[in-house]
């Protein structure tokens, strides 16, 4: 897998993600993209009553949400993380044909959606882009001039 240019938090530390889906195979995926994006796994949910827990216990700065989970969906999961933490930064993972459902994960307070099959480019650049929102370091390019 492509090594992209590492994003950290302002203290420099790596950014901490937890990811929810129902599918053991998908949440291995999405951990090696983050990984490959110098992230660090905060902890994993198959579902979004689990998913509430592990934000609480774990803090992440990023969730990567499945939306069609058994026992309760990332949508509903989405809210009540969002009311009891409104600084949680929510990616919904989602299948082609879901619009109506990314639609009300953002009302509900989702920053922002990447599709299934999901590629690394693309929720690189998602993941960069809610983390600026907020102000979080993403990388810094440095340009050298040539004083020749």
């Amino acid at each position: 897998m492509k090594q992209f240019e590492t994003l950290t938090r302002k203290d420099s530390q790596p950014v901490r993600y937890l990811i929810v889906d129902d599918s053991v195979f998908a949440r291995k995926s999405l951990a090696k993209m983050v990984e490959s994006f110098g992230g660090q796994l905060a902890g994993e949910a198959g579902d979004g009553r689990t998913a509430i827990t592990e934000y609480a216990r774990t803090k992440p700065d990023i969730v990567l949400m499945d939306i069609t989970m058994p026992q309760m969906e990332g949508i509903e999961a989405v809210e009540h993380i969002v009311q009891q933490y409104p600084e949680a930064r929510i990616v919904m993972v989602s299948s082609v044909g879901y619009q109506d459902n990314i639609l009300a994960a953002l009302q509900k307070g989702a920053r922002h959606f990447v599709q299934k099959p999901v590629k690394p480019d693309a929720l690189y650049e998602i993941v960069r882009y809610v983390l600026n929102e907020d102000g979080v370091t993403a990388p810094s390019i440095v340009v050298q001039e040539d004083r020749r």
